[in-house]
């Protein structure tokens, strides 16, 4: 009984611990965007209903003035306006929060895409992973930046796509799949199914900081030699006034 109580006491410190790491920094931050994100996505939702409603009544009037079309009629036209909102708003929320990723996803939507599953995966991890992930994240809004004026194709921006949308995610559903009872046992080298988690996350972490310093870096170059263009051409001459 007392070991019990004592785990219990143990787990529910845990937990404290837990939330109020994340009233602070990256899971804080994660946190925040994913709600701007549901309040955009509702927003959006909540317009295309009014359009369905508004099309739906439009259509119930000029049957209305060709034809009665009487109580019933009028309820039929009630109940199919009600549910064609309710479907659109449904449907508006499976649209923020869905990993999926289509081929002809602009590289900024792809980004907010993985953004969210990884903010709503991070609960089912270990804090080790949990930690990794929250690195991550954070670098995520820099990330996005930079890739929302890469074209589609280009090859960095294939490689940070590839990551984010089959890679990484593919990695944390792999791992939920394996039975917690067996995560923490060694492998064949030796290391426990968490232990190559948070390596495995760790690894594309860094991959895609390099992308991003790389992509960051031509941008520099760019800058650069746009700045001695102007300087060899207009600086040492007078402007015409």
């Amino acid at each position: 009984m007392t070991t019990e109580k004592a785990d219990i006491a143990i787990a529910r410190a845990d937990r404290v611990m837990r939330a109020l790491d994340e009233r602070d920094g990256a899971a804080r931050a994660a946190a925040r965007r994913e709600r701007q994100r549901l309040n955009a996505g509702v927003g959006r939702a909540i317009g295309r209903a009014g359009v369905a409603i508004l099309l739906i009544s439009m259509v119930t009037i000029l049957i209305g003035l060709l034809k009665p079309i009487g109580m019933f009629g009028f309820l039929a036209a009630v109940g199919l306006a009600i549910g064609a909102a309710v479907l659109i708003m449904a449907s508006g929320r499976r649209e923020i929060v869905a990993p999926n990723v289509t081929a002809d996803l602009p590289n900024g939507q792809m980004v907010q895409r993985f953004d969210s599953y990884l903010f709503r995966s991070r609960r089912m991890l270990p804090a080790p992973a949990q930690a990794e992930l929250d690195k991550l994240s954070a670098g995520l809004p820099a990330l996005r930046q930079t890739l929302e004026r890469v074209p589609d194709l280009d090859p960095a921006a294939q490689d940070a796509r590839r990551l984010m949308s089959t890679h990484l995610p593919g990695l944390i559903d792999r791992y939920l799949h394996v039975p917690q009872a067996y995560r923490s046992e060694p492998d064949g080298e030796g290391v426990s199914v968490d232990e190559r988690l948070v390596e495995a996350l760790a690894a594309g972490r860094q991959a895609l900081v390099e992308i991003s310093e790389k992509l960051a870096h031509a941008d520099m170059a760019a800058f650069e030699t746009q700045g001695r263009f102007i300087k060899s051409r207009y600086g040492e001459e007078p402007i015409n006034q």
